[in-house]
């Protein structure tokens, strides 16, 4: 099974002391050179694979958990509708920000922001979205199935699910956390916690009992010398899904 709830203080389904982690990379989250190179590395392989797992072009999509808003440009780009949500609210003024001055520059990308959380907008705009995009939140939530519920139910019927997580493996601990925060200081110290890794049996668990059923499970390797990352075989530190609500 998904890790069971831990316990927060938040109403919602989050982390204060994540928010306030993620909050304090807003300023940087658009320098490649930044703190959050390893995304905007990891970006152009997500997007190629949610691309394959359905067609951007005239799709209504949400981006869950969007952060800065890298995946959700890069989706509103290839020719999507995109709503990306957030409860860092800084991270969503930074996403605003970044949007509005390509805005001011003359292009005008189908996208929009919103702090909110997945259940909430679930309750708003249920069998609403043709894909849904979930990368990198569900080891940062107290509640990863809580999260997974409200996907499904945002999700048309037809609709497809795209996550990226870290599974709870030894070589995970050994790369995502001991060598990229301790030795390579690629990312903050502190950003995970192993506990909350998910294995991909448990992932899969979780979706069916979200109605959802599993299509697809890869790897998501990257590169911290050359900085390039790309999907492949082998699950055992991060990995993709994806995952369809029945028609």
């Amino acid at each position: 099974m998904i890790p069971a709830p831990a316990s927060t203080s938040s109403p919602t389904n989050a982390d204060p002391a994540e928010l306030a982690r993620f909050s304090a990379l807003a300023a940087r989250w658009w320098d490649p050179q930044g703190p959050q190179g390893p995304l905007h590395a990891l970006n152009p392989a997500r997007l190629a694979y949610v691309a394959r797992q359905h067609p951007l072009r005239g799709a209504r999509v949400l981006d869950v958990g969007c952060g800065g808003g890298l995946l959700s440009e890069a989706m509103a780009d290839a020719g999507a509708e995109v709503l990306g949500i957030d409860l860092a609210a800084d991270l969503v003024d930074v996403a605003r920000l970044h949007l509005l001055e390509r805005e001011q520059s003359g292009e005008r990308p189908r996208l929009a922001y919103r702090v909110q959380a997945a259940e909430s907008l679930a309750a708003e705009m249920p069998d609403h979205f043709d894909l849904v995009t979930c990368m990198e939140l569900l080891e940062h939530v107290p509640d990863p199935q809580s999260i997974l519920d409200a996907c499904a139910a945002l999700l048309r019927p037809g609709g497809v699910l795209v996550v990226s997580t870290i599974s709870r493996t030894p070589a995970a601990f050994a790369l995502a956390i001991v060598g990229a925060e301790y030795l390579t200081g690629l990312i903050e110290r502190g950003t995970h916690d192993w506990r909350r890794f998910i294995r991909p049996s448990e992932l899969a668990a979780g979706l069916r009992r979200a109605g959802l059923e599993l299509e697809a499970l890869d790897g998501l390797h990257y590169d911290p010398l050359r900085r390039t990352a790309w999907v492949g075989a082998g699950t055992a530190v991060n990995y993709l899904c994806a995952a369809r609500k029945p028609a």
